[in-house]
């Protein structure tokens, strides 16, 4: 296919905040400008693609946001662009500012939509890994995940000093949806006792062994991170089934929630984002469309979105390895 002549981008967010999207609109603002291209703001993802609101942006609009978790252009879920009719509004809302290609930057929701809307009507798009979840085929790290993993990391460490200072088993349950990346790192990060997450079931009978053999040994404090979506309930559902099992254990629960997806990104999270916010522009203007940015091996790919939000991607066999060995 011959590139289509390209003057005006819109970039949107779109789903669930991820430290770092801040730094990708940047680079596809900046790359924009750089390429001589007319760049414009979609606030509030696809709903504000539906109600117009999308205004053009100039350089003072992406002064001082590298470095500023969440996202300047705003995020929202919209019911309506799940409708033939809601895509049709946010179309002409395209047309009427003259948009000729879009950068998406979100997760398998966001892209799914950015599949949807050029099968429909032909408006070259890129998306980019905007997601604390890791969870995207074609990317072996999405935008925010290093992030979210420091960020975990550090509250179990703080979580650590009272579950030293009183003998207490804490078990701290991380975000991540129905993948446990954010739990198996944060895991190994963090020296836990047991990390559990979705992709490997753990019997409590284990657990509770494991915990044990822990007691015997006289360690000083257990921590136990659950991801969330995990066969097995979350995090307050096991420890009420370990309690039943060791009843003599001061145990605590502590869900880290919405706290993973604020703050400031990350050298990796800034990196990452910018590299990749480059690429979309260049890929659209090379006539790379329906694509998603990510990057193997430290070098950037496109993937076809189709692929990226149905490609399974498991948790590194070595990584839940080596947390197992380590927890011993």
């Amino acid at each position: 296919m011959e590139p289509k002549t390209i003057k005006r981008i819109g970039v949107l967010t779109s789903g669930g905040d991820a430290p770092g999207m801040n730094a990708a609109i940047r680079a596809v603002v900046r790359a924009g400008f750089y390429y001589n291209l007319e760049m414009y703001g979609i606030y509030r993802g696809y709903e504000g693609m539906i109600q117009d609101d999308i205004k053009k942006l100039e350089s003072k609009n992406i002064a001082h946001v590298l470095e500023r978790g969440g996202t300047f252009l705003k995020s929202a879920r919209s019911s309506e662009f799940r409708t033939p009719e809601g895509r049709k509004k946010a179309y002409d809302n395209l047309v009427k500012h003259g948009i000729d290609a879009l950068v998406i930057i979100g997760g398998d929701g966001s892209l799914t939509g950015a599949h949807l809307f050029y099968n429909e009507y032909g408006i070259p798009s890129i998306g980019l890994p905007g997601t604390i979840d890791n969870d995207l085929a074609g990317t072996d790290l999405t935008i925010g995940f290093d992030t979210a993993c420091n960020t975990a990391i550090e509250a179990i460490d703080k979580i650590r000093d009272t579950a030293t200072s009183h003998d207490r088993l804490f078990f701290v349950e991380v975000m991540g949806r129905d993948a446990g990346f954010i739990a198996i790192n944060a895991g190994i990060g963090s020296a836990a006792a047991a990390t559990l997450i979705p992709e490997k079931k753990m019997p409590i009978e284990r657990l509770v062994e494991r915990l044990k053999a822990r007691t015997k040994a006289m360690k000083s404090s257990n921590i136990v991170i659950v991801a969330e979506g995990g066969k097995s309930g979350g995090a307050v559902e096991i420890a009420a089934k370990i309690k039943k099992e060791l009843p003599y254990y001061d145990i605590k629960v502590t869900i880290l929630g919405h706290l993973q997806r604020g703050g400031a990104p990350s050298s990796l999270d800034r990196v990452l984002a910018s590299k990749l916010g480059v690429f979309a522009v260049e890929g659209l203007m090379q006539g790379k469309y329906d694509v998603m940015a990510g990057i193997i091996n430290n070098k950037v790919v496109f993937t076809p979105i189709a692929k990226a939000i149905v490609g399974h991607k498991e948790v590194d066999e070595d990584d839940f390895r080596i947390a197992k060995i380590l927890s011993t």
